[in-house]
């Protein structure tokens, strides 16, 4: 199954000069959501996660099937405030602004293997922000994992010492 001819492309979207990568296509087709999350699985199984951790919004959609794929557990990092409990926050860049994530500080294990996910690979901003959540944590980025990554925009270096995984990679 053609997976990348699933994402479409809606130019100068949230803004002027970006292309936004709208995966929704993708996520309507059962055939295509089942294969995109098995491979995605595959990928990520020899890391052994205990925890796949995932950012709002785009993050929720494929973070916890992933999750029980790896027989693993979610968690879930969201935006500033959102939390009802005691958090842990980092602040990051995006390509279009600047952003924040929270983390309830009891949500995962010290010691623990945590896989981060994101829908998509950019400059790098969000997935480095949930390393930084994960370590500050006291946990182990066991690796890192994007249904899309976008090379060109250099994300992958924002990751360099981690491994990474991408099942598509688009221009």
């Amino acid at each position: 199954m053609d997976l990348a001819g699933l994402i479409r492309e809606i130019p100068d979207f949230p803004r002027a000069g970006i292309d936004f990568k709208d995966i929704t296509p993708l996520l309507a087709d059962a055939d295509a959501l089942r294969q995109a999350v098995s491979q995605l699985a595959k990928l990520a199984a020899p890391l052994r996660p205990d925890y796949v951790i995932a950012a709002e919004a785009r993050g929720f959609l494929l973070g916890p099937a992933l999750a029980l794929a790896l027989q693993a557990g979610f968690v879930l990092a969201r935006k500033p405030g959102k939390l009802p409990h005691r958090t842990i926050a980092v602040s990051y860049e995006l390509e279009y602004g600047n952003d924040g994530l929270e983390l309830h500080a009891d949500a995962i294990t010290p010691g623990a293997r945590v896989l981060v996910h994101d829908d998509l690979l950019a400059t790098g901003g969000t997935a480095e922000a949930l390393c930084r959540l994960v370590e500050s944590a006291d946990a182990t980025v066991a690796g890192c994992s994007f249904l899309v990554e976008l090379p060109a925009l250099g994300g992958r270096e924002r990751l360099a010492g981690r491994e990474a995984h991408a099942l598509l990679r688009l221009a």
